[in-house]
Protein backbone atom coordinates (compact mmCIF):
# COMPACT_ATOMS: atom_id res chain seq x y z
CA UNK A 1 0.00 0.00 0.00
CA UNK A 2 1.22 3.50 -0.75
CA UNK A 3 1.29 4.56 2.92
CA UNK A 4 3.07 7.84 2.16
CA UNK A 5 -0.24 9.15 0.83
CA UNK A 6 -1.68 9.05 4.34
CA UNK A 7 -0.44 11.74 6.67
CA UNK A 8 1.05 10.35 9.87
CA UNK A 9 -0.84 12.97 11.87
CA UNK A 10 -4.13 11.54 10.64
CA UNK A 11 -3.66 8.00 11.89
CA UNK A 12 -4.99 6.90 15.27
CA UNK A 13 -7.64 9.57 15.67
CA UNK A 14 -11.37 9.50 15.02
CA UNK A 15 -10.93 12.54 12.83
CA UNK A 16 -9.00 10.36 10.40
CA UNK A 17 -11.18 9.70 7.39
CA UNK A 18 -10.88 7.17 4.62
CA UNK A 19 -13.81 7.50 2.28
CA UNK A 20 -14.77 4.59 0.03
CA UNK A 21 -13.94 6.65 -3.05
CA UNK A 22 -10.51 7.57 -1.65
CA UNK A 23 -9.85 3.95 -0.71
CA UNK A 24 -10.60 2.88 -4.27
CA UNK A 25 -9.01 5.79 -6.14
CA UNK A 26 -5.79 6.37 -4.20
CA UNK A 27 -4.89 2.78 -3.41
CA UNK A 28 -6.76 0.76 -6.03
CA UNK A 29 -7.88 -1.38 -3.10
CA UNK A 30 -10.44 -4.15 -3.09
CA UNK A 31 -13.07 -5.02 -0.52
CA UNK A 32 -15.19 -1.89 -0.97
CA UNK A 33 -17.28 -0.98 -3.99
CA UNK A 34 -18.23 2.71 -3.79
CA UNK A 35 -20.99 4.31 -5.78
CA UNK A 36 -22.56 7.72 -5.66
CA UNK A 37 -25.14 9.77 -7.44
CA UNK A 38 -28.89 10.05 -7.65
CA UNK A 39 -29.46 6.44 -8.67
CA UNK A 40 -26.75 4.90 -6.53
CA UNK A 41 -27.59 1.67 -4.70
CA UNK A 42 -25.07 2.49 -1.98
CA UNK A 43 -21.57 1.39 -1.03
CA UNK A 44 -20.85 -2.32 -0.69
CA UNK A 45 -18.12 -3.78 1.53
CA UNK A 46 -16.67 -7.21 2.18
CA UNK A 47 -18.25 -8.74 5.34
CA UNK A 48 -14.95 -8.54 7.26
CA UNK A 49 -14.67 -4.82 6.57
CA UNK A 50 -18.34 -4.24 7.38
CA UNK A 51 -18.01 -6.07 10.70
CA UNK A 52 -14.99 -4.00 11.74
CA UNK A 53 -16.77 -0.81 10.79
CA UNK A 54 -19.74 -1.91 12.89
CA UNK A 55 -17.38 -2.60 15.80
CA UNK A 56 -16.00 0.92 15.54
CA UNK A 57 -19.53 2.28 15.71
CA UNK A 58 -20.76 0.05 18.53
CA UNK A 59 -19.69 -3.37 19.82
CA UNK A 60 -23.27 -4.48 20.41
CA UNK A 61 -24.16 -3.48 16.86
CA UNK A 62 -21.29 -5.62 15.56
CA UNK A 63 -22.58 -8.67 17.44
CA UNK A 64 -26.07 -8.03 16.08
CA UNK A 65 -24.71 -7.69 12.55
CA UNK A 66 -22.75 -10.94 12.77
CA UNK A 67 -25.79 -12.78 14.14
CA UNK A 68 -28.02 -11.51 11.33
CA UNK A 69 -25.40 -12.33 8.71
CA UNK A 70 -25.17 -15.92 9.94
CA UNK A 71 -28.95 -16.19 9.98
CA UNK A 72 -29.20 -14.99 6.38
CA UNK A 73 -26.52 -17.46 5.28
CA UNK A 74 -28.41 -20.31 6.94
CA UNK A 75 -31.65 -19.23 5.26
CA UNK A 76 -29.90 -19.05 1.90
CA UNK A 77 -28.52 -22.56 2.36
CA UNK A 78 -31.96 -23.82 3.37
CA UNK A 79 -33.63 -22.27 0.32
CA UNK A 80 -31.01 -23.83 -1.97
CA UNK A 81 -31.60 -27.21 -0.38
CA UNK A 82 -35.37 -26.86 -0.82
CA UNK A 83 -35.04 -25.83 -4.48
CA UNK A 84 -32.76 -28.80 -5.18
CA UNK A 85 -35.14 -31.19 -3.42
CA UNK A 86 -38.14 -29.82 -5.33
CA UNK A 87 -36.39 -30.30 -8.67
CA UNK A 88 -35.38 -33.82 -7.69
CA UNK A 89 -38.88 -34.78 -6.59
CA UNK A 90 -40.42 -33.28 -9.73
CA UNK A 91 -38.05 -35.35 -11.85
CA UNK A 92 -39.00 -38.50 -9.95
CA UNK A 93 -42.67 -37.61 -10.31
CA UNK A 94 -42.46 -37.08 -14.06
CA UNK A 95 -40.60 -40.37 -14.42
CA UNK A 96 -43.61 -42.15 -12.92
CA UNK A 97 -45.86 -40.50 -15.50
CA UNK A 98 -43.70 -41.73 -18.37
CA UNK A 99 -43.45 -45.32 -17.14
CA UNK A 100 -46.95 -46.09 -15.86
CA UNK A 101 -50.48 -46.07 -17.21
CA UNK A 102 -53.87 -45.75 -15.58
CA UNK A 103 -57.43 -46.68 -16.49
CA UNK A 104 -59.64 -44.70 -14.08
CA UNK A 105 -60.25 -40.99 -14.56
CA UNK A 106 -61.11 -38.37 -11.93
CA UNK A 107 -61.13 -35.18 -14.01
CA UNK A 108 -64.63 -34.27 -15.24
CA UNK A 109 -65.22 -35.63 -18.73
CA UNK A 110 -65.47 -32.85 -21.30
CA UNK A 111 -68.85 -32.05 -22.77
CA UNK A 112 -69.31 -31.83 -26.53
CA UNK A 113 -69.82 -28.08 -26.15
CA UNK A 114 -66.47 -27.70 -24.40
CA UNK A 115 -64.72 -29.75 -27.07
CA UNK A 116 -66.00 -27.52 -29.86
CA UNK A 117 -65.55 -24.16 -28.15
CA UNK A 118 -62.54 -22.19 -29.34
CA UNK A 119 -60.87 -20.55 -26.36
CA UNK A 120 -59.22 -17.22 -27.12
CA UNK A 121 -56.88 -17.55 -24.17
CA UNK A 122 -54.51 -20.51 -24.16
CA UNK A 123 -54.48 -20.38 -20.36
CA UNK A 124 -58.17 -21.21 -20.43
CA UNK A 125 -57.45 -24.27 -22.55
CA UNK A 126 -55.37 -25.57 -19.65
CA UNK A 127 -57.91 -24.40 -17.07
CA UNK A 128 -60.74 -26.29 -18.76
CA UNK A 129 -58.60 -29.36 -19.39
CA UNK A 130 -57.53 -29.59 -15.74
CA UNK A 131 -60.22 -27.86 -13.67
CA UNK A 132 -63.23 -28.05 -15.98
CA UNK A 133 -63.89 -24.28 -15.96
CA UNK A 134 -62.51 -21.08 -17.46
CA UNK A 135 -60.93 -18.28 -15.44
CA UNK A 136 -64.05 -16.15 -15.91
CA UNK A 137 -66.32 -18.94 -14.70
CA UNK A 138 -64.13 -19.43 -11.63
CA UNK A 139 -64.20 -15.71 -10.78
CA UNK A 140 -67.98 -15.65 -11.15
CA UNK A 141 -68.24 -18.57 -8.74
CA UNK A 142 -65.73 -17.03 -6.30
CA UNK A 143 -66.31 -13.25 -6.38
CA UNK A 144 -64.71 -12.70 -2.96
CA UNK A 145 -61.38 -14.30 -3.90
CA UNK A 146 -58.51 -12.45 -5.55
CA UNK A 147 -56.01 -13.97 -7.96
CA UNK A 148 -57.01 -16.98 -10.02
CA UNK A 149 -57.86 -20.65 -9.66
CA UNK A 150 -54.20 -21.64 -9.84
CA UNK A 151 -53.46 -19.64 -6.69
CA UNK A 152 -55.85 -21.82 -4.69
CA UNK A 153 -55.06 -25.28 -6.00
CA UNK A 154 -52.79 -27.89 -4.41
CA UNK A 155 -49.31 -29.15 -5.27
CA UNK A 156 -50.69 -32.15 -7.16
CA UNK A 157 -52.67 -29.99 -9.58
CA UNK A 158 -49.73 -27.57 -10.00
CA UNK A 159 -47.44 -30.44 -10.99
CA UNK A 160 -49.96 -31.71 -13.52
CA UNK A 161 -50.51 -28.16 -14.78
CA UNK A 162 -46.77 -27.76 -15.44
CA UNK A 163 -46.80 -31.00 -17.44
CA UNK A 164 -49.86 -29.88 -19.41
CA UNK A 165 -48.17 -26.58 -20.27
CA UNK A 166 -45.21 -28.43 -21.77
CA UNK A 167 -47.44 -30.85 -23.64
CA UNK A 168 -49.61 -28.02 -24.99
CA UNK A 169 -46.54 -26.13 -26.21
CA UNK A 170 -45.33 -29.20 -28.09
CA UNK A 171 -48.73 -29.75 -29.72
CA UNK A 172 -48.94 -26.11 -30.76
CA UNK A 173 -45.62 -26.39 -32.60
CA UNK A 174 -46.89 -29.44 -34.48
CA UNK A 175 -49.99 -27.58 -35.66
CA UNK A 176 -52.63 -29.52 -33.71
CA UNK A 177 -55.91 -27.58 -33.50
CA UNK A 178 -57.03 -26.07 -30.21
CA UNK A 179 -60.10 -28.28 -29.90
CA UNK A 180 -58.05 -31.43 -30.46
CA UNK A 181 -55.40 -30.25 -28.01
CA UNK A 182 -58.07 -29.64 -25.38
CA UNK A 183 -59.28 -33.23 -25.61
CA UNK A 184 -55.74 -34.62 -25.42
CA UNK A 185 -54.85 -32.36 -22.49
CA UNK A 186 -58.00 -33.38 -20.62
CA UNK A 187 -57.22 -37.06 -21.04
CA UNK A 188 -53.64 -36.49 -19.92
CA UNK A 189 -54.82 -34.58 -16.85
CA UNK A 190 -57.20 -37.37 -15.92
CA UNK A 191 -54.47 -39.97 -16.18
CA UNK A 192 -51.81 -38.01 -14.31
CA UNK A 193 -54.04 -36.88 -11.44
CA UNK A 194 -55.14 -40.42 -10.75
CA UNK A 195 -51.63 -41.79 -11.09
CA UNK A 196 -49.98 -39.21 -8.83
CA UNK A 197 -52.70 -38.87 -6.21
CA UNK A 198 -50.88 -41.01 -3.64
CA UNK A 199 -47.37 -40.62 -5.04
CA UNK A 200 -44.68 -40.30 -2.36
CA UNK A 201 -42.83 -37.55 -4.25
CA UNK A 202 -45.96 -35.41 -4.32
CA UNK A 203 -46.33 -35.92 -0.58
CA UNK A 204 -42.75 -34.73 -0.07
CA UNK A 205 -43.40 -31.63 -2.17
CA UNK A 206 -46.50 -30.88 -0.11
CA UNK A 207 -44.47 -31.22 3.09
CA UNK A 208 -41.79 -28.88 1.72
CA UNK A 209 -44.47 -26.36 0.82
CA UNK A 210 -45.86 -26.47 4.35
CA UNK A 211 -42.38 -26.00 5.83
CA UNK A 212 -41.76 -22.91 3.69
CA UNK A 213 -44.99 -21.34 4.93
CA UNK A 214 -43.58 -21.24 8.44
CA UNK A 215 -40.12 -19.95 7.51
Amino acid sequence: MESHRIKVAEVGYNRFTMTPNRWKKDFNAIGIIPSSGKYSLGTFAHPDIAFEFASWLNVEFKLYLITEFERLKKNEAYQSKIEWSVKRELSKTNYVIHTDSIKEFIVPTLTEKQKQFIYANEADVLNVALFGITAKEWHESNPDLSGNIRDYTDILHLVVLANLENLNAEMITTGISQSERLVKLNKTAQRQLKLLKDNSSIKKLENMNEQLKFK
